[in-house]
């Protein structure tokens, strides 16, 4: 059961939105036209834009979040716009989100419940919708307003009701209950999509990241002839693909595509796709894929680096992808970025430019993680010598009675899995 279909308070589709945005010295804004990520994310949404508001303040009206003049402000344009819903580009306590309904007499909601909203009509699998329903009752719990009827299924359990419990009690442990079936839920996803990943660890993988429409799912289609989905919209990717790409002269890796990233991203939504991102935890390179034509494309690098933090692969071999360098007028505005980021290759995915040196960079990237070695074995172990064909990238070998020695390269971590007591294995310089 989603809350999407269930709780319509949520959603802001179709509705004339009014837009909000407040610069904080902790959270300044982008370039010189601070609303227009919002804009975004609002037109992703599928509501209308009548009106906006900004507001630079040292810090925040702990009752409003904005001044008693803006707050005015706000209500006659409300009034003048007719809007149905106020959104925020910053994030609100439940307390402020009353007090500014009270205060308008109009739906209110933050930034991290818009994109929520946005993950829910993009989620398509089974597992995402797990997922962004998960976020979206950790984010309402706290901000329950008797309206979770539909959860009323849980009722009549033994010990369920107290005398003098409230309605809103009530609510609040409904909710806990339906989170806590989900967690459960996921668990299972989880190791699911773990044992999937483990089962291709001697493979060679490869994981797109990067801020939503950056232009991942393009690239995915121009580097491995895939028919994935690549709209220009934000969060159009919620699940993750995974497709062959060949090398040519080296192999095949796995690519996959993973569910974009964006400025602020709500923790609760970080949590609950720990399993989508399972694929880009386990990589052995990451392909931070960046959209070079954004004004903001330092600051979209910074943002992704900060979700990889908190996922535990900000350490991982990452290589930098400058994409849509086609639309960049100013090629110095490249040469700063590569300067900044030197293990970097420059793209165009739609128009093919750059394919060639991400490829060699990708190979010279992974070559990195292989190990140069002599290996010699029994002409008779047939199970080595298979798993040899099948991993290593052998260019001599010598025959010594019944006795093969192999020079080959083979990737560091599958070095260990050779264990027969007939084989003996020795590093080599490069």
């Amino acid at each position: 059961m989603s809350v999407n279909n269930h709780r319509e308070e949520l959603s802001v589709h179709k509705e004339r939105a009014l837009l909000v945005s407040v610069e904080l010295p902790s959270r300044p804004w982008l370039g010189d036209n601070p609303l227009d990520e919002l804009r975004g994310l609002v037109t992703t949404a599928g509501a209308k834009i009548v009106g906006e508001l900004t507001q630079r303040r040292d810090n925040v009206v702990p009752s409003t979040y904005i001044g008693k003049g803006k707050v005015d402000e706000l209500i006659a344009l409300v009034q003048a716009s007719d809007a149905e819903v106020i959104i925020f580009d910053n994030d609100l306590s439940p307390a402020q989100v009353r007090s500014l309904e009270k205060a308008t007499e109009t739906k209110v909601i933050d930034r991290s419940e818009l994109i929520l909203d946005i993950f829910a009509t993009r989620a398509r699998t089974a597992e995402s919708r797990l997922q962004v329903e998960l976020a979206q009752l950790e984010y309402s719990l706290p901000r329950l307003r008797k309206m979770w009827s539909h959860l009323s299924r849980y009722k009549g359990g033994i010990g369920l009701r107290g005398p003098g419990e409230t309605q809103l009690e009530e609510d609040r442990r409904l909710v806990g209950l339906k989170i806590r079936d989900l967690k459960e839920r996921l668990v299972h996803v989880q190791v699911r999509r773990e044992r999937e990943v483990a089962s291709r660890r001697e493979e060679h993988t490869v994981s797109l990241v990067g801020y939503t429409n950056a232009g991942k799912s393009t690239l995915m289609n121009a580097l491995t002839g895939a028919d994935v989905l690549a709209e220009n919209k934000l969060f159009s990717t919620l699940d993750t693909r995974t497709r062959q790409w060949r090398l040519s002269d080296w192999g095949k890796v796995l690519l996959s595509d993973t569910v974009g990233f964006i400025r602020d991203l709500p923790h609760h939504l970080v949590a609950s796709f720990k399993a989508t991102l399972e694929e880009a935890r386990q990589a052995k390179l990451l392909l931070h894929v960046v959209d070079a034509s954004s004004p903001f494309a330092e600051e979209q690098i910074q943002a992704v680096l900060s979700v990889l933090r908190e996922l535990n692969c900000d350490t991982k071999p990452t290589l930098l992808v400058l994409n849509k360098v086609d639309r960049v007028a100013d090629l110095s505005l490249i040469q700063v970025l590569e300067k900044h980021h030197p293990r970097s290759v420059a793209v165009s995915a739609r128009g093919g430019k750059g394919l060639d040196e991400l490829r060699d960079a990708v190979i010279e990237m992974l070559m990195a993680d292989f190990a140069h070695v002599a290996i010699e074995v029994s002409a008779a172990n047939g199970k080595v010598l298979s798993y040899l064909a099948a991993h290593a990238d052998v260019h001599r070998q010598e025959f010594h009675g019944n006795r093969i020695l192999m020079h080959c390269y083979l990737p560091r971590h599958l070095v260990r899995h050779i264990q027969e007591p007939d084989v003996t294995i020795r590093e080599l310089e490069r």
